[in-house]
């Protein structure tokens, strides 16, 4: 199998779409943003990717504090469209039911069917961009969207983006059980 060189604009597959949130000038703000990745375990963190110059970014330096909500695939459209739209021009609080946890400061979205609430631990400028990297202080599903207390992505029906052809995908169905399949490999 040969390989052959390709774009440096290509991403690692898949990149979970999510609408992240903050308060800006103490209104809510959505961004659709897919450079989202869980970071620690013990605490739990997750790490998310904006540019600069975003109005999201600016709330989450304001309060340090921020949300990641998975939309469903149900929600393409308006997720879309936060990513189009920037929050210096259009009011995006009204897209939207927003709810808050312990922290009152991350907007999150009751549509969304999982939301995780987050307190910022270290913000890294990078070329242009920062890097957030948020403990979860709280997790809050829909009941609709749980087997056996946990959320299950077959029911969330969440969606990727490919870069960079700029496309939004759904998954596919199971394919091994993590931390188990391997079990039995021998070379």
């Amino acid at each position: 199998m040969s390989k052959v060189q390709v774009d440096l604009d290509t991403s690692v597959y898949p990149m979970p779409v999510t609408l992240v949130g903050a308060n800006v000038g103490g209104r809510p703000n959505f961004l659709a943003i897919a450079w989202v990745s869980r970071v620690n375990y013990k605490p739990p963190m997750i790490a998310v990717a904006l540019s600069s110059g975003h109005y999201t970014t600016r709330g989450i330096h304001e309060t340090n504090t921020f949300s990641v909500n998975t939309p469903s695939k149900d929600m393409v459209a308006v997720t879309d469209y936060c990513g189009l739209v920037s929050g210096k021009k259009v009011d995006k609080s009204g897209l939207f039911e927003v709810f808050y946890g312990s922290l009152q400061t991350a907007p999150m979205i009751a549509q969304c069917p999982l939301c995780l609430e987050c307190k910022v631990v270290q913000a890294v400028e990078t070329y242009g961009d920062t890097l957030f990297i948020g403990e979860i202080m709280g997790a809050y599903a829909d009941d609709t969207c749980l087997t056996d207390g946990k959320p299950d992505i077959q029911k969330i029906k969440p969606f990727t983006l490919s870069m960079p052809d700029g496309n939004y995908w759904l998954l596919g169905p199971h394919l091994a059980k993590a931390w188990d399949v391997g079990k039995g490999y021998r070379k």
